[in-house]
């Protein structure tokens, strides 16, 4: 075609529909992702044999692939961890040793995959560590950094905000937009030792539960459905779910029972 000689590209191209994932792709991201909550030291090669004992043969470079499409590190010491995007600061762990003992005093946040019927998304969370209540979220299709910015924005905005932001390694954290907010903010700045997932161990507990509770128990049609009763299930979570650690408290009656002792003005209240 003529319009295609035009534009340097070839008819193959401009007639290609680009191919969602198998069922067996889908199959085995699923399976990762629930043995990943259970064994977060689980590398690569027991990946490969526990996909063996659920039937599945698959070699180790593809388990490699989909562990990384996940966003999976197995938790344990790596060399050469320290090499990064040189446009990205790493900061130092703030809160070893650190007794929490209010609300505000510390937030942190994760992504995390969300399966749906023919795909995959992720979700962004930002949680205060005390009350564990979650202050806001936003689902993406895309592991882009502004989603995990929206949401910081959205929480900043509603409630006061913490004397220590907690997060992990991970590019979208350690991009110039997002510190650059916490920074404008002036909240200090804490992030995890790669690889070590109980540094941030109150968001991986919410996965967990968000993931047994809900995303595991349903199969969901696109992402608008997910979005939906992700939504619904974090109001739950916040207003009615009681915590063994928060003396069956709820996170929101911890969160603005703390408010009101402390005499903090909420902007959510």
């Amino acid at each position: 075609m003529r319009q295609c000689e035009l534009l340097g590209i070839s008819r193959a191209s401009l007639y290609y529909q680009p191919v969602g994932p198998s069922d067996e792709e889908l199959t085995l991201l699923r399976l990762l992702d629930e043995q990943y909550l259970k064994t977060p030291f689980y590398g690569s090669r027991r990946m490969v044999a526990h996909l063996a004992q659920q039937g599945y043969q698959v070699n180790r470079k593809r388990v490699q692939r989909l562990m990384h499409q996940l966003g999976l590190q197995a938790v344990y010491p790596k060399p050469k961890l320290s090499k990064r995007h040189p446009e990205h600061k790493v900061y130092p762990y703030l809160l070893r040793g650190v007794e929490i003992a209010s609300v505000n005093q510390v937030w942190s946040t994760d992504i995390t995959y969300l399966p749906v019927i023919k795909g995959h998304f992720y979700l962004v969370a930002v949680m205060d560590w005390f009350s564990r209540k979650v202050l806001s979220w936003q689902v993406s299709n895309t592991m882009d950094g502004t989603f995990c910015v929206e949401a910081l924005e959205d929480a900043l905005l509603q409630y006061q905000k913490p004397m220590i932001f907690n997060s992990d390694q991970g590019a979208q954290f350690t991009a110039n937009a997002f510190t650059g907010v916490l920074k404008k903010a002036e909240v200090a700045i804490s992030m995890d030792g790669r690889g070590r997932c109980y540094d941030n161990i109150f968001i991986e507990r919410l996965w967990r539960s968000l993931k047994y509770e809900l995303i595991y128990l349903k199969a969901f049609d696109d992402g608008q459905h997910l979005a939906q009763e992700v939504n619904s299930w974090f109001r739950w979570y916040n207003r009615q779910r009681p915590h063994q650690s928060l003396n069956y408290q709820t996170p929101d009656e911890m969160y603005y029972e703390s408010c009101s002792k402390k005499e903090v003005v909420c902007n959510s209240c």
